[in-house]
């Protein structure tokens, strides 16, 4: 156990609350919140890092949260467009997450992706906050994303090995319990579902170790059905998803430039308030 760790047990034994004051999120549409849609919360979404940060906020005066995630974002472009204004903030919570789009979209190669993750993370870590780094999921049982799914284990080896050296905290999605689970993931079976994001955040707080009144959640269970009803969904999701994805990446395309972050000042967190700017 990490000093940090010992420490932070230490606060939240003794019925103190955490150290944090400030939490930023940064990544694509995984940390975005896209499939866990709340028409009430900034952006039209929720997402784990907003149930985290509602979470952290709790009898916690003067708690901030920025969300920076912008969706479609390969790694390079998070670390180009959001690294800067994430430590223009100043927090002492950072959550990294990257490189995903990256491999399934762009066959990318998981050794240069973890010398720019490398890269990244010293920079965040040089602030002395506390870093959350994520490693993917296993999609082992979809069609066409089980081909990724050596690439993906690939990268993740190399986050545990990054988070090692600068001292961050993983979250590996590869292990967490559930997501296995097809009720975890949207009907586009690339985003969380609410669920989802529910057993992230609950990941999250986990790791960090810190008390929540997070519960997991138990899905009902899915009724059994034969060879052919799966193939048949299979064939509905790739016309549906898979080959517009595709379509959308190969030609050409208006710019993206018009998506923003959901969230990018620190402001309180009030549920699913809007809420007010913070210097």
């Amino acid at each position: 156990m990490t000093t940090e760790k010992q420490d932070l047990r230490a606060v939240t034994e003794t019925g103190g609350t955490h150290p944090w004051r400030r939490f930023v999120a940064l990544g694509d549409s995984y940390t975005e919140g896209v499939g866990d849609p709340e028409p009430r919360s900034l952006g039209g979404l929720r997402g784990w890092a907003d149930r985290v940060a509602e979470e952290l906020s709790a009898g916690q005066p003067g708690f901030a949260y920025a969300n920076l995630a912008v969706r479609g974002m390969l790694l390079r472009q998070i670390v180009d467009g959001q690294l800067a204004p994430a430590l223009a903030l100043k927090p002492d919570l950072i959550a990294m997450s990257g490189g995903g789009n990256d491999i399934i979209f762009r066959r990318g190669d998981p050794d240069k992706l973890a010398r720019h993750m490398d890269q990244a993370m010293e920079r965040l870590t040089a602030t002395g906050a506390t870093v959350l780094l994520y490693a993917g999921p296993d999609w082992g049982g979809i069609p066409v994303f089980s081909q990724i799914r050596g690439r993906v284990a690939i990268y993740n080896e190399h986050l545990h090995k990054i988070a090692l050296r600068h001292h961050a905290i993983m979250v590996d999605l590869w292990c967490l319990p559930g997501l296995q689970d097809v009720r975890m993931w949207d009907p586009d079976r690339l985003h969380l579902s609410p669920l989802g994001h529910h057993a992230v955040a609950v990941g999250t707080l986990n790791a960090l170790g810190v008390p929540h009144t997070l519960e997991p959640l138990e899905p009902r269970p899915v009724p059994a059905h034969g060879w052919t009803q799966a193939r048949a969904e299979d064939l509905v999701w790739a016309r549906q998803y898979f080959f517009p994805w595709m379509l959308h990446r190969i030609l050409p395309h208006g710019s993206d430039e018009s998506l923003a972050a959901k969230r990018p000042k620190p402001g309180p967190v009030h549920g699913l308030n809007r809420p007010d700017e913070v210097a």
